[in-house]
């Protein structure tokens, strides 16, 4: 009897050998894990991290990107009493149509800020009622401010000094008194003058009164007509640049598709290059292949920031940083696609009399459309988000529009905008690219 067909004998030491080595390969993987957390946990730093966190500022942000607040501002050098959203003066109130928690008399004036929180403006001096705490009074002299609050340990929402009061006993309610004003921030759920300016003739209206404007013959514009006058008061509206964004995620988009195509094109021919069963030569495929590695080694940032110092801000450098990279990627996925081909149907092509070109494209094309239809797709849904961070860097699109509404605190309802169109545009390019895929590829 040959010895090939013999079974290998289990011994007890033998078991016991690999009841060892699990057991010892189950207690090291935890521990080499644990090992890994404890490092990065102090190479990071992050109990430092944690320290500086400002968990009340991140609450405040996000607040402020659901909601808007409206100031009113006693201005203790003029005497003079101002309700404005967001403190801006062109959206500001003016004396005959104050908001109804707003009440003035001459020089005084009082603001309900509800749910028994009570501001009394009387002359230099600020009365502040919050409810389970008690009254607090600030005037505002010419060194400082003057403070007194209830007796009892200071909460945490109140911050005094000699030359500010600070008080938010709620995220929704504001005071501060300084030697120079007196200002009450009031907040509310939403976006201010998000469909038409404060100034604008429109504001205000309801749908069904921009319903009947637009269908009504007497034009409020001469020069348009009330549809049209609609939207563009909408489109120019200087609060939300609803327009200019709209134009900004058109460039991004335009940015990822021909950076996509761009890199299609050229990845698809490079493709049979480094393929093995199409590239005799050794040496061009390693050229070609490291050429892939060299275009999607270095990342699409990198390329972002080289092609900016080469020609300058645009979405021409976006686009060209994208096809750069991409032209890697897809090239190595289409290289590996026209490898795997199956052979059988080049050769029934091959039977007819078909040549190289007719060969390629009825027997080779046809086996790799779904991995390029689907790649393809794919690359494009990543590259618009990817254009997105591209822009920031000075590429232009909504991205370098959503760093500009980063860099103060008082624009955040406008980047959460931004954000929410940005999302919205991956989610219709998702739900576009998969129709398209079920199309080309299903038929359907």
């Amino acid at each position: 009897m040959s010895t090939d067909t013999l079974e290998p004998v289990v011994t007890p030491d033998l078991v016991w050998t690999k009841v060892r080595n699990r057991t010892l390969f189950t207690m090291l993987v935890p521990l080499v894990i644990l090992g890994y957390l404890i490092y990065t946990w102090f190479a990071f730093d992050v109990a430092g991290l944690l320290s500086k966190a400002q968990p009340d500022r991140a609450a405040i942000l996000a607040t402020d990107s659901v909601a808007y607040k409206v100031h009113v501002t006693k201005n203790i050098r003029r005497d003079q009493l101002e309700v404005a959203i967001e403190g801006e003066r062109r959206a500001a109130y003016d004396d005959t149509n104050y908001p109804d928690w707003v009440q003035v008399d001459g020089s005084n004036s009082v603001v309900d800020l509800g749910e028994g929180y009570l501001v009394e403006i009387v002359d230099k001096t600020m009365n502040f009622t919050v409810p389970g705490y008690g009254v607090i009074t600030a005037t505002a002299t010419n060194s400082g401010v003057d403070i007194t609050v209830p007796p009892g340990n200071q909460p945490d929402w109140l911050k005094t000094n000699p030359k500010k009061l600070d008080a938010r006993p709620t995220l929704d309610r504001r005071v501060q008194v300084t030697r120079t004003k007196i200002e009450v921030h009031n907040f509310f759920g939403g976006w201010e003058n998000f469909w038409f300016s404060f100034n604008s003739d429109l504001y205000g209206m309801s749908f069904s009164q921009l319903y009947a404007l637009a269908l009504s013959a007497d034009r409020m514009d001469p020069e348009y007509s009330n549809l049209w006058h609609i939207v563009h008061e909408f489109l120019d509206n200087p609060d939300w640049q609803h327009g200019e964004i709209f134009l900004a995620l058109l460039e991004t988009i335009m940015m990822a598709v021909l950076g996509t195509i761009t890199a299609a094109a050229f990845g698809l021919p490079l493709a049979f290059l480094a393929a093995r069963n199409f590239t005799p030569s050794m040496f061009l495929r390693f050229g070609t292949r490291r050429l892939f590695d060299f275009l999607r080694g270095i990342d699409m940032l990198i390329w972002s920031l080289i092609f900016i110092r080469a020609f300058g801000l645009g979405p021409l450098t976006g686009a060209l940083a994208i096809a750069f990279t991409d032209t890697g990627s897809l090239g190595k996925l289409f290289s590996e696609a026209l490898e795997n081909i199956d052979n059988k149907q080049v050769e029934g092509v091959r039977a007819t009399g078909a040549n190289q070109l007719q060969r390629y494209r009825f027997g080779v094309i046809p086996q790799i459309l779904p991995v390029f239809v689907s790649q393809v797709l794919y690359y494009l849904e990543s590259n618009t988000r990817s254009a997105t961070v591209i822009g920031a860097l000075g590429a232009g699109g909504i991205g370098l529009m959503l760093v500009e509404t980063m860099k103060t605190s008082r624009d955040w309802e406008n980047t959460s905008y931004i954000i929410i169109l940005t999302i919205l545009v991956v989610i219709a390019m998702d739900q576009g690219s998969s129709w398209l895929r079920r199309k080309l590829i299903e038929g359907k």
